[in-house]
């Protein structure tokens, strides 16, 4: 099967034996075992009894008739190896650890994942042979900052003018995940393509993140605040829990039990948020005239904190804005940086 026919998808609201896909990933760290662990586990889950249902039931999640069976993580150094294979050795028989080895990787694959680092792209893509090798493949990179043309270029030397389906060349989606993607709980942000992608790519590209978390299409000019919200807000939010827990320890509270309190309180705040209630009419039914919360309230709002969170996101929106231009000193950076910072 040839790799332009090997992404051909159908429609099917019902899960489907995964078909002959082989998935790459290069630069595979953090994020690429977060993504493979989501893949390979949501495969096992397919392949279990399925529950008996009675009645109205809801609509599953629609699966593509093709599906990554068979999977290579691409890294650098032998500790990264022992890493990957040590966070994954229950699918060890389906997937496959090398060395630096991204073409031949590439040349195997129909889907490939680029997880490296931002300033380390130009190096990968522009490596001899490589725009050939993902010639009709589909090329999703989770890279913060790196817009679509930047690929491009690292690829081709310069934005062609022709669709990908006009020339052959190989289908580029740009995609943020942040690190929840560990748990299966990744808010993952996918940059809507110009033209859209075919049905079938975009179903394909929605199962694979749809892995690790929730899923949604934005246009590409909406990528830089998304990766500050989704990409950053975990350390951010991470800061205020950390805020609120040295707080009540002050107090007087146990670390560990103000850890649990603290960590509950807000998985059931973001809880009552995604059920529809909005923000503002949360706070105000939580503060009663007089009470401690809308005094505690009050001194967040004396010390600028809600400006203080805003102003973060936007100073972080404008780095991730520069992030792509590393690209352009990727072959100023020495072989010991290279080697030390390279995510795999």
């Amino acid at each position: 099967m040839s790799s332009s026919n090997m992404l051909a998808l159908t429609h099917h609201s019902t899960p489907q034996p995964p078909q002959d896909l082989t998935m790459a990933v290069l630069g595979c760290g953090t994020m690429g075992i977060a993504i493979l662990n989501g893949i390979l586990t949501s495969l096992v889950e397919m392949q279990g009894p399925k529950p008996l249902q009675s009645g109205a039931s809801t609509p599953a999640d629609d699966v593509p008739r093709s599906l990554p069976s068979r999977f290579i993580a691409c890294v650098r150094t032998p500790e990264t190896a022992k890493k990957v294979k040590s966070a994954l050795w229950e699918h060890s028989s389906v997937l496959k650890v090398v060395r630096n080895e991204n073409l031949a990787a590439v040349q195997q694959a129909q889907v490939i994942v680029l997880t490296c680092k931002p300033y380390m792209v130009k190096e990968i893509l522009g490596a001899p042979g490589m725009a050939k090798s993902l010639h009709g493949k589909l090329l999703i990179s989770v890279c913060a900052g790196i817009t679509v043309e930047q690929l491009e270029i690292a690829l081709h030397g310069a934005v062609p003018s022709k669709d990908p389906e006009e020339d052959g060349r190989c289908r580029i989606v740009r995609a943020m995940c942040n690190t929840a993607a560990l748990i299966r709980e990744s808010m993952t942000v996918i940059s809507a393509t110009v033209p859209p992608l075919p049905l079938e790519t975009e179903l394909l590209v929605t199962w694979i993140f749809k892995r690790v978390g929730d899923v949604v299409y934005l246009p590409a000019r909406y990528m830089n605040a998304s990766t500050a919200l989704c990409g950053s807000g975990p350390a951010f939010y991470a800061l205020f829990l950390e805020a609120a827990v040295e707080g009540a320890v002050a107090m007087g509270l146990p670390r560990a039990e103000a850890t649990r309190m603290a960590t509950q309180t807000m998985r059931g705040t973001t809880g009552l948020i995604q059920s529809g209630e909005h923000p503002a009419l949360l706070r105000e039914k939580v503060c009663t005239p007089g009470g401690c919360s809308v005094k505690g309230l009050l001194v967040l709002e004396e010390e600028r904190v809600r400006g203080t969170i805003s102003k973060a996101v936007r100073e972080a929106t404008l780095v991730a804005g520069q992030l792509g231009k590393n690209i352009q000193a990727s072959s100023n950076v020495s072989q010991n940086d290279i080697h030390e910072h390279y995510d795999e």
